[in-house]
């Protein structure tokens, strides 16, 4: 989620020291999370439920037609 937040917000640049490889030999590994978004969502650790998707679909239909809509 936070890197789909840096895409959407458009920044110019990614600025970054560590790397994963990093992290993960401080114990500190975002493998587990590469790993669970590939599994099928019946697969995952933690229960993932769809719900409201109507309304959900309307709101997006909303910004769909929005004159303030900005393309991706």
């Amino acid at each position: 989620m936070c890197l789909g937040a840096i895409y959407w917000s458009r920044i110019e640049t990614i600025y970054f020291a560590n790397t994963k490889v990093d992290a993960e030999n401080i114990g500190f590994s975002d493998k587990f999370i590469y790993e669970e978004l590939e599994k099928p969502m019946d697969k995952r650790s933690l229960p993932v439920v769809q719900m409201m998707r109507d309304e959900a679909m309307q709101a997006f239909k909303l910004w769909g037609d929005s004159a303030m809509r900005i393309d991706y």
